[in-house]
């Protein structure tokens, strides 16, 4: 199988996965390991995180919603310092990867939930000046794994380039289980990144050129 089209998530895929610091606040705070995402995974459609993510919920809002859930789990977690964690470093060999792509001329799209429509500017606004399409949870009111933003992607991606790009020709790539399922379903090719160098060497295979820096 091969694609002619890329499309990224961003968290834990082209940055450092904010789960290493949601662990490294969790031992700080004396909270059980794991405890940030099984609350922002129960009730995924309707949590704080959820709302959050769809532009349903401000700040404050959210962090009343998410401290609240916490609390009924029997913990006090502050929400300032879950969003905090939410900024993680980029990775050069990613970071690569997107231009190798880009200067073969294959069209890419990101696909991000976030929380706040990204800053164009920096280091962040040079890496989005990349894609042909952008696509944030927190602009379209929709989000991952919602089917609906990935056929968003699509769209965008197609406006973008000025011709139709369909699922079949789109390999997705996300840290998240979750996340893949509905795009394998609606006919990405799908790859699960959880070591960097595994993932681009699986990508490469389905572009037919290396990105792994095996060139």
């Amino acid at each position: 199988m091969s694609v002619s089209a890329v499309v990224f998530d961003l968290g834990g895929v082209i940055t450092e996965s904010p789960i290493t610091a949601f662990t490294a606040y969790e031992r700080e705070a004396g909270l059980p390991e794991g405890l940030i995402v099984r609350l922002n995974s129960t009730d995924p459609d309707t949590n704080a995180w959820a709302r959050f993510e769809r532009n349903e919920l401000d700040v404050a809002g959210f962090a009343a919603a998410f401290e609240a859930e916490a609390a009924a789990a029997g913990h006090r977690v502050e929400a300032a310092r879950v969003l905090a964690a939410l900024q993680g470093e980029l990775r050069p060999p990613m970071i690569a990867a997107v231009g190798r792509l880009k200067d073969a001329g294959l069209p890419l799209a990101l696909l991000s939930n976030n929380v706040a429509p990204m800053e164009r500017t920096g280091r962040l606004g040079e890496l989005l000046g990349l894609f042909d399409a952008v696509v944030e949870s927190s602009v379209e009111g929709v989000r991952k794994p919602e089917p609906e933003i990935y056929r968003r992607a699509l769209d965008r991606l197609s406006e973008a380039v000025g011709r139709r790009i369909e699922a079949a020709d789109c390999a997705y790539l996300d840290d998240l289980g979750i996340n893949l399922k509905p795009a394998r379903a609606l006919g990405f090719s799908t790859i699960k990144v959880v070591d960097p160098a595994v993932a681009l060497a699986e990508l490469s295979a389905l572009v037919g050129f290396p990105l792994d820096g095996a060139a």
